[in-house]
């Protein structure tokens, strides 16, 4: 396999090994593939590789993608701060298998704490290119929900906060009709930041005076763009309360730009569960002509 790796570490184009096509299926392969050292694999190679391995079972195509993609992606951003066009052809193929990457790339990268705003614009654009099952993108977003939740417990970086909500824009924008769990999971990571704003709501919490960064910290413009987008699209699909605490939120957590359109979208919506009515048939009924109404 040794060979086989110097021979990846040069690969432009052809055929690939034929001892590396059925890697996937041998008992140790990643054994057997740490020594074809996938480091010094050139992109075409690492591309080729993703073709192969994304075509097996789900949990070696996870692996494949946490530990060789994950990381070969990284490393070309931090180098070049751009990423090679086969490496992102290898983000759009693990896509092939949407709960795979988002196991073994999206969730690790976004829990690491250390993805920076370049590499989630540069990810999230290949998600943004690819059709996604919606149920697959539901579970990803209440996923996403749920680490963001940990990492504010934990830590305020504007930075890794607003990695996340690239993703989640990201997904929000294709407008599926997500489950209401979903919605009610995105009004409550909207509503977590709303206490941040207050001293006297963290100095309750640990008893501690709280530091200066947390006092003053101001959320991203892509927090904001976020629930923008989460308004647009899904303004009719939350309860009254949830809508009258977004409301209340933007007093604390406004911004001057954004903030207004936040709030027109929310005050438009009709709520949960509220049917609105045809405009044709209403202006049937006012003219006392009741064929098509329904209702009676």
């Amino acid at each position: 396999m040794s060979r086989v790796g110097h021979l990846l570490s040069r690969y432009k184009s052809g055929p690939f090994p034929k001892p590396f096509k059925i890697l996937p299926t041998l008992p140790h392969w990643n054994a057997l593939l740490e020594i074809t050292r996938p480091e010094n694999w050139t992109p075409n190679a690492v591309f080729g590789a993703t073709r192969i391995f994304i075509s097996s079972k789900p949990a070696i195509a996870q692996e494949f993608i946490n530990t060789v993609l994950l990381e070969r992606v990284r490393e070309d951003i931090h180098e070049n701060r751009k990423l090679n066009v086969h490496l992102y052809n290898s983000l759009r193929k693990s896509l092939f298998k949407p709960a795979c990457f988002f196991k073994g790339l999206l969730f690790p990268l976004v829990q690491s704490g250390t993805c920076t705003i370049r590499e989630a614009h540069i990810i999230a654009s290949v998600i943004a290119r690819v059709s996604i099952p919606v149920l697959h993108s539901a579970a990803a977003l209440l996923r996403l929900c749920e680490i963001v939740a940990d990492q504010t417990a934990a830590t305020l970086s504007s930075e890794g906060t607003g990695a996340a909500n690239i993703f989640i824009k990201t997904l929000l924008e294709k407008k599926y009709a997500l489950p209401y769990k979903v919605i009610d999971a995105l009004v409550f990571h909207f509503l977590r930041f709303r206490a941040m704003d207050r001293p006297e709501d963290q100095m309750a919490v640990d008893g501690k005076k709280p530091s200066a960064s947390a006092v003053e910290l101001k959320l991203p413009v892509i927090w904001h763009q976020c629930l923008l987008a989460f308004a647009q699209r899904y303004r009719n699909d939350i309860t009254e309360d949830k809508r009258e605490a977004l409301l209340d939120l933007l007093l604390v957590r406004g911004h001057k730009d954004i903030s207004p359109e936040i709030r027109r979208e929310l005050l438009a919506g009709r709520g949960r569960g509220v049917v609105v009515p045809d405009p044709e048939t209403e202006a049937a009924r006012a003219a006392g002509d009741d064929t098509m109404d329904t209702s009676v």
